[in-house]
């Protein structure tokens, strides 16, 4: 069995994932290391559940992202539909609410249920939508995603203005969320949604590698003419890709609004819409399409949410400044790594001519400056950090003038 996701024998992991394995450990050692405090070594249960918490809401998201972006799509609306199943299911909990109060401390099974079912039914229509859109309409899949991106994001807050309004007389963009229910899974959502996370991962598994539809997803993204004229229905195939990420998405806002105790569209998962892209790119999924593995993106997530919490504890003060940039870099990074057999085998360089030359010191000037910048907010760095930016920014020099230089040599 490869738990890889692709046909094959045996439990070896790629290269790749076994580079990010390699990543993940050095990364946790470093935090432990550099961290003032030593929060990994001193406190592990704790730092164990918020790794666990959010690398499971993060990778339940990623999972569904990595299935579009296999089936050669994109969706950027993942982020929008967690807020928007969250306050689907708060506003559902709402019209079965027996205090009339803005505060849901009372809701009867049934209503549970259907607020549940309901945030659930939404991930479909949403992810019926897209596909409709880009099937039907033909709108690039970008396009397609980045409407309902912006859209769904405020069609929830005119959603909670109207029944709040409609429910207490008043209205409001934010709603408490206190039921039994919810507070029992808040204080059980560490092993609730890992384990969650850990039989999604193995059911998209299942679908993508023991699977005719897993095979069609493959070829869908690979070659989307070539699986058409193979007799593959790409609108299906395509239907069931939007619908498992926009289903994810709206799992996750389910698991966010019961760790959060409140609904609040306005503000709620800004951003994990890059971030689960993010660990699926990191993971190994090609933008391209046809190429990604479950294991690379459980691998993925998992390393994005350390790289994420190391910021926040070396940097501390101001750390979400800098958390967009790191995430930035990393994607870069792992896309750049991912296009050197294909630039190979295409006979292209990484750093050709003039604008490859001047790339060269734009690049290690940044990294000197991050890294200068960093540091000043890291205890351990204090006092340094000019001769740290020196050191990373001329590393990162040498270090790209070396493969322009070996270029330059295998192009002549």
């Amino acid at each position: 069995m490869n738990l890889s996701g692709t046909s094959g024998s045996g439990w070896r992991l790629p290269r790749h994932e076994l580079a990010l394995l390699g990543a993940i450990v050095l990364v946790f050692v470093g935090t432990g290391w550099l961290d003032t405090n030593h929060t990994y070594f001193v406190n592990w249960s704790e730092s164990r559940d918020i790794i666990l918490r959010n690398t499971s809401l993060l990778g339940i998201i990623a999972l569904g992202a990595a299935v579009v972006i296999i089936a050669g799509g994109i969706d950027l609306s993942a982020g929008s539909m967690v807020a928007f199943s969250a306050t689907t299911c708060a506003l559902l909990l709402a019209v079965f609410s027996e205090v009339d109060d803005k505060r849901l401390v009372t809701v009867p099974p049934l209503g549970i249920a259907v607020a549940i079912g309901g945030a659930m039914l939404s991930g479909l229509l949403v992810g019926t939508l897209h596909t409709w859109l880009i099937t039907s309409i033909r709108l690039p899949p970008f396009v397609a995603t980045l409407a309902t991106l912006v859209g769904l994001r405020s069609f929830a807050r005119a959603m909670c203005l109207f029944v709040t309004k409609e429910r207490w007389g008043s209205e409001s963009q934010q709603i408490n969320v206190n039921t039994p229910f919810f507070a029992w899974l808040k204080e059980h959502n560490v092993w609730i949604s890992t384990g969650t996370f850990l039989v999604l991962a193995f059911v998209t598994w299942l679908i993508l590698s023991r699977t005719v539809l897993g095979r069609h997803l493959y070829a869908l993204g690979g070659n989307e003419q070539a699986a058409r004229l193979s007799g593959i229905r790409t609108e299906n195939v395509k239907w069931f890709a939007y619908c498992f990420g926009s289903l994810t998405a709206a799992l996750a806002g389910i698991f966010l609004m019961a760790d959060s105790s409140v609904a609040q569209p306005g503000n709620l998962a800004r951003g994990y819409e890059l971030n689960a892209i993010a660990a699926a790119v990191v993971g190994g999924c090609s933008l391209q399409g046809g190429i990604g593995t479950v294991t690379g993106t459980v691998f993925g997530a998992l390393f994005l949410r350390l790289v994420i919490d190391a910021v926040s504890k070396l940097i501390k003060a101001s750390a979400d400044v800098y958390e967009g940039m790191i995430v930035g870099i990393i994607v870069a990074l792992a896309v750049t790594l991912t296009q050197f057999g294909q630039l190979a085998k295409a006979g292209r360089t990484l750093f050709p001519g003039s604008r490859g030359l001047a790339a060269i010191p734009t690049i290690a000037t940044f990294a000197g400056l991050l890294a200068m910048m960093g540091a000043a907010n890291v205890e351990a760095f204090r006092g340094r950090t000019g001769l740290l930016g020196v050191v990373v920014g001329g590393g990162v020099l040498l270090l790209l003038s070396a493969i322009r230089w070996t270029e330059g040599r295998s192009v002549s």
